[in-house]
């Protein structure tokens, strides 16, 4: 009990001190202010790029398996991926004769073009010719009309599924569905819209709500396909691990591809964990370096509190004698002065939390996804306390071992 009560006239006189020393407490948690904002709004970006790069890429699909000519993320010779074989819509086919377990086997292919609905142009959009069967590899779904059917392939009708964003931009959010619209110099018909997905551009990803989907065989006939490079999503089976089904892939693309048992893969076979396992080195160094520059900012506002705690222990030197001379324990000065700096550093890391609420606010409405949580606000609450702590310990530690005698006749 009797710590207890130490501990809250060590706070009371702490709080009293800054409140004596108003214009200094103020000027000294600049300093720490900067940092916190600093160290938040870090964290905050960060924290919001990860949430929305999650929610985007998880339209690939965590259990299918992307066969196609190049990797995702290149690692070695690009000149020795870029001159393998074009993938081909009869590899896929042929592969989906052979796998007969998988759930489904999705060829495709894109190009860019420009589409066009009466006077409204759209330049460089991504068309992406696709089967039916991009419903079972993807987790995302039409929210207006429907997606590409059977028939539409086999018959190769030009249709087309169109992106949210498409749908705002080109047809001004009015109903998109059944309208017919100009992609390069064909004409084709609206008949679905994609839910709002999100985008994965910061990272070099798609607009996934950028982009129109039609037939395959419609989109060769068009745009053709002879020369083209085609992709092939396959969908594991639930029965079966992702592991062992990409084993299975390998060996059958080695027998269409006509691979001899000691030559390379003249293909890739990518994953979802591929472009995460890229996000999270990518971000974590991000995240290193942009605390290394604000580590600077809480150092340099650490400082700047060390000097005036130095600064607080000389100007009440005679008080300390006081204190000590009537029987204060070393402890109790040593408590004081710490609350004091710890104080001052809680004060400025909120000011620095409330300002980051603007911050990310603007950040989040203007520049790029941004999320605040109450683990950030803890974190960055408990870092200005800790170079409170750290700052305060050195003055505190001079003020406690002050001989009272010494400090009695101090002027």
């Amino acid at each position: 009990m009797k710590n207890i009560y130490e501990t809250y006239e060590s706070f009371k006189i702490a709080l009293a001190a800054i409140r004596a020393n108003k214009a200094r407490g103020i000027l000294t948690t600049l300093g720490i202010i900067i940092g916190i904002v600093a160290v938040v709004t870090t964290m905050t970006a960060a924290n919001g790029l990860g949430n929305n790069f999650r929610e985007s890429i998880s339209a690939i699909g965590s259990d299918v398996l992307y066969v196609s000519k190049m990797p995702w993320i290149i690692h070695g010779n690009f000149f020795e991926f870029r001159n393998r074989k074009n993938l081909t819509l009869k590899d896929a086919r042929d592969l989906e004769q052979q796998l007969e377990n998988a759930v489904a086997v999705n060829p495709a292919t894109s190009a860019r073009k420009n589409i066009k609905y009466r006077s409204k142009v759209l330049e460089a959009i991504p068309i992406i010719g696709a089967t039916e069967k991009q419903m079972f590899v993807s987790n995302s779904v039409p929210e207006l009309g429907r997606f590409i059917s059977q028939n539409d392939v086999q018959s190769k009708k030009f249709v087309c599924v169109i992106g949210k964003e498409i749908e705002e931009q080109l047809f001004e959010n009015s109903n998109a569905l059944n309208k017919k619209m100009k992609i390069g110099r064909y004409t084709f018909r609206v008949v679905g819209v994609m839910e709002k997905q999100g985008s994965a551009g910061f990272f070099g990803g798609p607009n996934f709500d950028r982009q129109i989907f039609t037939p395959i065989t419609s989109f060769t006939k068009a745009f053709g396909g002879t020369n083209r490079n085609f992709s092939i999503a396959v969908k594991a089976p639930a029965t079966e691990s992702l592991a062992e089904f990409e084993y299975a892939v390998i060996g059958e693309m080695r027998k269409i591809r006509k691979l001899k048992p000691t030559e390379k893969d003249n293909f890739s076979i990518n994953q979802m964990d591929t472009l995460v396992s890229a996000y999270n080195n990518v971000m974590g160094v991000i995240v290193m370096i942009g605390l290394m520059i604000t580590g600077v900012s809480l150092f340099v506002g650490g400082i700047g509190v060390m000097n005036i705690m130095f600064v607080s222990v000389t100007e009440r030197t005679r008080e300390i004698g006081i204190r000590k001379a009537i029987g204060a324990k070393k402890r109790t000065i040593l408590s004081q002065f710490l609350w004091e700096s710890s104080a001052i550093c809680l004060i400025g890391g909120s000011i620095g939390v409330l300002l980051s609420f603007f911050i990310t606010a603007l950040i989040n409405q203007f520049v790029l996804p941004a999320s605040l949580s109450l683990p950030i606000v803890l974190v960055a609450l408990f870092v200005s306390v800790s170079v409170g702590v750290i700052s305060g310990i050195i003055p505190a530690i001079k003020a406690a071992r002050l001989n009272p005698i010494e400090a009695l006749r101090y002027e």
